[in-house]
């Protein structure tokens, strides 16, 4: 009998594992399963000759403390892979054209991506009193804050850019609590931008690294980051880590009450594990279904927490054909342009040995909230899709020597409104169950970072015997 199973073995199990062998939980009481054939989850990496193509997420902004001390502890902090300084030129595609994002809101006067009375209403951002309601939605905070026109434009393309969501169908507290908590505590953004600013300023004169997290090619709040072999390094050392813990192509179908404690966990063939604690690190529509005998109150409650598709296609072109490298990130999409694809990255332009360079590399992101029906289009009709939207942004007319393309069909969770009181809800249906934790992006924080922030918290209670939880680690306002 383990004293601890972790269902799920994309970055927030393996995190977990870790963090729980590191606290001393002895190899042999610890037991992973991962459904795939190999952990990571998302994180993976696909490699084509001499092209790293990123399957899901590429990389992680170095701000997080508790990524970079995962990394210091395992040992591999010199197979970091800092993106290029050109990776801080970002563009939206509007108004028929690609457009570079301003550095500053003075910028916004001159960047042509808003009319002229949606500039001026960005700039009365200062003088709009705090309002808003509990499960307001990003598009409505950002309507009332700086105006529908830059709502529309801006936000709708960052929330592309971030969930493959709809800025309209997203719960601001729960997808950006950053963001809500820059009105709560400052009174608006200018306000939170300028005392985050003299707040980050202080913090570089007393330690250099403050400098860079504060302005790297990511933007505000971190320098994007991978590894020099791609992302999925970091997944890969922590499976390795887990060693003999860690059981893939094993996919748990259920979990019930042990007797006479402790709880039974059943996968697909059959076969039964006893474990005193269980985490559902995967999604929480699989683990949904896994508790479903346990608890059907509560696998309803996981199971109202939607997706949206995503479909992501690399292509690659010879150098000689498209003329230059793109100089920059890449760009970002708002609704209602002419564009159906949701953005391109610009993969050769951002790192290092992602490619020959007599090559480019792009990464365009299809679907979404938005479109979902477009993850149903064959690759035919997918390729055509987006040799024509980045012929109209891009002005690509080269064809492409190389495809790969990688369907999500349940992709990206949505925090949707009313998303924090189903994760209370959660919270309160587990106290029922003491030693069963859920974790992972679908519950408090989409991104690596949080993943991986939350991992040690729930890894000692897991030791300490302290019930179940939801979210311990929630990004706070910086």
């Amino acid at each position: 009998m383990a004293r601890v199973a972790i269902v799920g073995g994309g970055i927030s199990g393996l995190a977990i594992g870790w963090e729980l062998m590191s606290l001393g939980l002895p190899r042999e009481d610890l037991i992973v399963f991962e459904a795939d054939g190999q952990a990571g989850g998302n994180m993976r990496t696909e490699r084509a000759g001499s092209f790293v193509l990123e399957t899901g997420p590429n990389g992680f902004l170095d701000n997080s403390p508790p990524t970079l001390d995962l990394v210091h502890r395992l040992g591999i902090e010199d197979r970091l892979l800092v993106s290029n300084e050109s990776s801080a030129i970002r563009y939206l595609f509007c108004r028929g054209k690609l457009r570079k994002l301003p550095s500053g809101p003075g910028g916004m006067l001159f960047s042509g991506m808003l009319s002229l009375r949606g500039r001026l209403r960005v700039f009365m951002e200062p003088f709009v009193p705090k309002g808003g309601f509990k499960e307001e939605s990003a598009f409505d905070f950002a309507a009332r804050r700086i105006g529908k026109d830059a709502a529309a434009t801006l936000v709708d393309a960052m929330v592309s850019g971030v969930f493959a969501g709809n800025a309209r169908e997203l719960e601001l507290s729960a997808a950006f609590p950053k963001m809500a908590a820059m009105e709560s505590e400052y009174g608006g953004l200018v306000r939170a931008m300028i005392g985050l600013a003299k707040k980050r300023k202080r913090e570089a004169t007393r330690k250099e690294a403050s400098l860079k997290a504060a302005a790297g090619p990511a933007g505000p709040g971190g320098t994007l980051t991978s590894f020099r072999d791609g992302f999925d390094e970091l997944a890969r050392e922590l499976a390795s880590r887990l060693g003999p813990s860690l059981k893939t192509g094993v996919r748990i179908t259920s979990l019930e009450k042990g007797s006479p404690h402790g709880y039974r966990i059943i996968d697909e063939r059959g076969e039964t594990c006893f474990a005193d604690a269980v985490v559902l690190a995967g999604p929480a529509f699989t683990s949904s279904e896994i508790v479903d005998h346990l608890d059907p109150e509560l696998s309803s409650a996981l199971g109202m927490i939607p997706t949206a598709p995503i479909t992501v296609v690399a292509t690659a072109y010879k150098l000689k054909d498209v003329g230059r490298q793109p100089n920059g990130f890449g760009f970002l999409v708002p609704r209602g342009h002419g564009v159906r694809i949701l953005g391109c990255l610009w993969t050769s332009s951002i790192w290092d040995g992602r490619a020959p360079d007599d090559h480019v590399l792009l990464r365009t992101m299809v679907g979404g909230a938005h479109d979902p029906a477009a993850i149903e289009l064959d690759d035919r009709d997918l390729m055509d899709l987006i040799a024509g939207d980045l012929k109209k942004t891009m002005n690509l007319t080269a064809k492409p020597v190389e495809r790969w393309i990688f369907k999500h069909e349940k992709g990206i969770a949505q925090y949707t409104p009313g998303h924090t009181a189903r994760v209370e809800r959660i919270e309160k249906l587990l106290a029922n169950y003491p030693g069963v934790f859920v974790s992972g992006s679908s519950y408090g924080g989409i991104s690596v970072n949080h993943c991986i922030t939350e991992a040690p918290g729930i890894a000692t209670r897991l030791m300490s015997g302290v019930g179940s939880t939801v979210n311990q680690a929630r990004d706070k306002p910086s």
